[in-house]
């Protein structure tokens, strides 16, 4: 062990302070910020979005129940959304149905997304945010707690000046490891708790100058070969490719999603397995093993998917996707059952309907069950345990490991992180900490943005 100490002269104040500038992160701070509160959101790159923007992750999916007739996630996320496509750089979900190139062509579980365009993303939130008065402080990383007690005192991060400390009444852990949350003290799991099972990680890549007419003629005349695993495209030629080596990727379909931009698409086809995101050395390896897989797949689609003979490789994702890392133990840990049984708690902060959706960490297959109407997301869920004036958005909220494979998709987070802020910024208010906040008060100020929580 190597002890390192320092003073910390830049000691900065705010009343909310956001770790982390994903879609959690974006709507926690708006939230906050909105909500009356002086509001800080640090985040380590250039940018806000996350995986939307320096993950190349996309589309948008589903944020409409499971009948597919009513818009169920709204508030921020719907906000964004509008302006985005006013911006020319979204459709909105209400306009896109099921099985089109948007979403793979996959009829279960994929009507309503939202395709996107990532650097459009970028300028939008970050209107948004600066027009809320947020505080955007970039290139700055999380380093640790100074804890008093059950409390966090300062968070220590580091700028590119050097380390700084920031104090904050009420704290949000948007940094989609619950990366605060562990230094705090919090208990937390990696992925599936009785085996260990952590889901494979993906790098996006996107392509651009696709005949995309000539893609939409080629999967009509083989649809009748879509079918299992998750009814995605292409399966038949890459069984075929398996024979000839070609193919050699864990997985057994193609996530082909164009883009509001014709002839552009997103590819979420990779397959990195036992990969722990936590560790700066998997995830190493995760994006040199994603970028090798890329060519594979890049090359594949050229040879033998008509309408990308001339596809041109326009960039792969800065980071790489990992769909779950760590899990906190909160008053109230989601389950399965929850979800599949469309329980809506009293402390719903969020309805959801978005499919449990296992990728198996060994082979192609996986587990995918989609959900008639809706479920809910508990307040309780977002209170760790063992940190008074913490709260956590996004997806490593407390649900077990199959349950989170539903709602950690990216309007889910949005809405999660709505939640997150608008209680930070009430605790603030009443002087109080997460686990005593009125749900009443939350609820209402929830509404007043317009947050569908039911009939």
């Amino acid at each position: 062990m190597v002890e390192f100490r320092t003073g910390i002269e830049d000691v900065s104040t705010c009343d909310v302070l956001v770790i982390g500038g994903g879609p959690g992160g974006i709507a926690s701070a708006l939230a906050a910020a909105r909500n009356g509160a002086k509001t800080v959101l640090i985040e380590r790159e250039g940018c806000v979005g996350g995986m939307a923007t320096i993950g190349l992750v996309g589309p948008f999916m589903t944020s409409f129940d499971g009948s597919g007739k009513v818009q169920i996630i709204r508030g921020i996320f719907d906000e964004l959304v509008r302006r985005l496509e006013k911006a020319g750089g979204a459709i909105h979900p209400s306009k896109i149905g099921k099985a089109t190139p948007y979403a793979a062509f996959i009829r279960k579980g994929h009507e309503h997304v939202t395709p996107f365009d990532s650097e459009t993303l970028k300028i939008v939130a970050e209107d948004m945010l600066l027009e809320a008065g947020v505080q955007l402080i970039y290139y700055t990383d999380f380093v640790d707690t100074i804890m008093d007690g059950d409390s966090i005192d300062y968070v220590v991060v580091a700028k590119r000046q050097g380390a700084a400390a920031i104090k904050a009444g009420i704290y949000i852990d948007a940094t989609g490891d619950a990366s605060v949350a562990v230094k705090a003290g919090v208990p937390t799991s990696k992925g599936r708790e009785e085996d260990g099972h952590i889901q494979p990680a993906t790098l996006f890549f996107r392509v651009c100058n696709v005949d995309s007419e000539r893609v939409y003629a080629y999967v009509e005349e083989n649809k009748d070969l879509m079918g299992q695993p998750f009814f995605g495209v292409f399966s038949w030629l890459i069984k075929e490719g398996r024979k000839t080596g070609e193919w050699t990727i864990a997985r057994d379909e193609m996530g082909t999603y164009e883009t509001c931009s014709k002839g552009e698409w997103k590819l979420n086809t990779t397959r990195i397995q036992n990969i722990d995101g936590t560790r700066s050395e998997d995830l190493t390896k995760a994006t040199i093993d994603g970028r090798k897989q890329v060519q594979e797949v890049y090359a594949f689609l050229r040879k033998h998917v008509p309408g990308f003979e001339n596809a041109k490789l326009m960039d792969t994702a800065s980071v790489v996707g990992c769909r779950e890392t760590r899990h906190i133990k909160g008053l109230y840990t989601i389950t399965k059952e929850d979800v599949i049984n469309s329980v809506v708690p009293e402390d719903v902060i969020l309805l959801c309907s978005n499919s449990i959706d296992i990728h198996d960490a060994k082979t192609g297959a996986g587990e995918y069950i989609t959900v008639d109407k809706w479920y809910g997301i508990p307040y309780r869920s977002l209170v760790p345990q063992n940190c008074r004036n913490l709260l956590v958005a996004g997806k490593t909220i407390s649900a077990t490991s199959d349950a989170v494979s539903a709602f950690r998709v990216m309007p889910c987070c949005y809405g999660i992180g709505e939640a997150a802020g608008a209680a930070a910024a009430l605790c603030v208010q009443e002087s109080t900490v997460p686990a005593r906040l009125e749900y009443g008060k939350l609820r209402d100020a929830l509404l007043n943005e317009n947050v569908f929580l039911g009939d």
